[in-house]
């Protein structure tokens, strides 16, 4: 049964959510290799009950994955992909859950909303796959176009920037003028900075300072921070950790200043206590513009 929560926007499969507060997005990540939670939910009946759950505690998106994009992680065949999301998307849907699908590939992206999927979150913004954009324009949902250079295996390496705001910026500006090129409506689209994707630690401290600066792109920002490396880093200063997991107080810290700085969303593993801190963000907000 769909849970509806207070300031929840309804589920469409066509119009970007508007709202007062910052959007949260859960990740569900159905593969056995994912970073911090692989193997976890990679059944279905695991992932169902897994995203039931992030839904119940407020998410307003489950971002379903059939791929790791770890750094290193070795690409599935499309079958497999398709294998592992669609029962998933298929049965989530029918509960009432407002379903994303996280993947880069056309042919996914089209069964997963042909499934019930209402949004499309590619990290590569449509440059692993050249037929995304028709398929995004065709089924007329929003597209996150998400920032990165280069596959899984070699991002970091292309990790140089002179001003890493500035051009992530600017590429992102490459992807909108694509997508729109290619039928894609442009109030559709939601950009991504890609933190840690293809950026060092500094570069991903510097994006989330300076966010503002992206915004003025005059789209929507998504910011995915949920228990990335960068937040190791500074909680153990570059000594041994623990599981992803101890990263989730790191994570709703990045929550709150993605929210503070008029972010549209973040994308979390832990939802409740993001979803949590949006609330009280946008509760603050709302007050102090009274005042």
């Amino acid at each position: 049964m769909s849970i509806e929560l207070p300031g929840r926007v309804p589920a469409s499969r066509t119009a970007l959510p508007r709202t007062d507060r910052c959007l949260v997005m859960g990740v569900l990540n159905v593969t056995p290799d994912s970073f911090s939670d692989g193997g976890r939910y990679d059944r279905t009946a695991a992932a169902v009950d897994h995203g039931s759950l992030m839904w119940e505690s407020g998410a307003d998106y489950v971002d379903v994955g059939g791929e790791s994009t770890r750094p290193g992680a070795e690409r599935v065949p499309v079958t497999e992909e398709l294998r592992r999301v669609v029962p998933v998307v298929e049965r989530l849907a029918a509960a009432g859950v407002a379903v994303s699908i996280d993947t880069t590939r056309a042919a996914v992206a089209e069964a997963a909303v042909a499934a019930g999927a209402v949004l499309v979150n590619d990290v590569s913004g449509g440059l692993a796959d050249p037929a995304m954009a028709g398929v995004v324009a065709a089924a007329g949902v929003p597209w996150v176009l998400n920032h990165s250079r280069g596959g899984s295996r070699d991002m970091y390496a292309a990790a140089v920037y002179r001003d890493v705001v500035r051009e992530v910026a600017d590429e992102l500006r490459m992807r909108i003028d694509d997508a729109v090129e290619a039928g894609v409506d442009p109030d559709r689209l939601v950009l991504d900075p890609g933190l840690g994707f293809a950026k060092l630690t500094e570069h991903n401290w510097t994006l989330l300072a300076r966010l503002d600066e992206l915004q003025e792109l005059g789209f929507p920002v998504l910011v995915g921070s949920s228990r990335k490396r960068f937040l190791a880093d500074v909680l153990t200063g570059g000594r041994a950790e623990g599981p992803a997991r101890l990263r989730d107080a790191a994570t709703v810290a990045t929550t709150v200043l993605a929210a503070r700085s008029g972010a549209w969303g973040v994308r979390v593993h832990d939802v409740a206590a993001s979803a949590d801190a949006v609330r009280v963000v946008g509760r603050a907000s709302a007050t102090l513009s009274r005042r």
